[in-house]
């Protein structure tokens, strides 16, 4: 099941680009055909992840899941580069785990060496968001190698319209699953944030949440597309395989003597 769980991981991520693509372009019935398929597969992805973890009574983050792959599953919810804090919070919400933000502070840094010792060994590496500038790597910010390389990186607008987009997931999830009160903590947290996402204090209803974030997405998605995709051909043209998964590694500039 973990094999199909991972093909289904590289047939969604090409999709949401075509989708992004689709939306700059004006194409609502490309739009709505490809948010269909990729529904489709979302839902084939969350029950290959059931059959991993099988029923056994206990809550899912008392089951032994590998922290890695609790971060790739809260990663693959947000499809969005995501700080400690929030792949915990969406992990603990959405499969009742008991992760810790803290627990991450080496986990990139051990995927960067196990990157090095044996390239592309694993079906998938936690990896780095990159600067639209300087194609550094963004500190704070966790990644997955699968993503299309447009998807890491974060230019001027990219925070928010991220924010955006991992809240229409949320919400998405909130309304294939029973919401408990975690999960309804977890999209307030996002609603509240949002213009017109919220339904009074304390309260948030999924597809107003997805409309309010879809809404404001219209304004800035295509200008924060175009950033990210000239610094992706950047990326592509100027850095090596390590590079374009961890960053760049920014060189001190030698003083000249006058």
């Amino acid at each position: 099941m973990a094999d199909d769980a991972e093909e289904l991981e590289r047939q969604i991520e090409p999709l949401r680009v075509r989708m992004r693509e689709a939306a700059a372009a004006g194409d609502r019935p490309q739009v709505a055909m490809l948010k269909a398929e990729l529904r489709a597969l979302e839902e084939a992805w969350y029950d290959a992840l059931d059959a991993m973890t099988p029923d056994d009574g206990q809550p899912a983050g008392s089951r032994l899941v590998p922290l890695r792959e609790q971060v790739h599953s809260a990663l693959t919810l947000l499809a969005v580069p995501a700080a400690p804090k929030l792949v915990a919070q969406v992990y603990n919400a959405c499969y009742g785990g008991d992760m810790r933000g803290e627990k991450l502070t080496s986990l990139r840094r051990d995927e960067e060496r196990s990157f090095r010792t044996a390239p592309f060994a694993r079906p998938y590496y936690l990896c780095a968001a990159l600067t639209a500038d300087r194609l550094a790597p963004v500190r704070g910010l966790l990644a997955v190698s699968t993503w299309a390389l447009e998807q890491r990186i974060v230019g001027a607008l990219s925070p928010r319209v991220d924010f955006l987009t991992a809240a229409v997931n949320i919400a998405r999830h909130a309304e294939r699953v029973e919401v408990d009160r975690a999960t309804a903590r977890l999209l307030w947290l996002f609603a509240e944030n949002i213009p017109g996402a919220a339904d009074g204090i304390g309260q948030a209803k999924p597809a107003v949440v997805i409309r309010a974030a879809e809404s404001e997405l219209t304004t800035h998605a295509a200008t924060d597309r175009s950033h990210r995709e000239a610094a992706a051909a950047r990326a592509r043209a100027q850095l090596d395989d390590v590079a374009r998964l961890f960053g760049s590694t920014l060189k001190p500039v030698e003083e000249t003597q006058p």
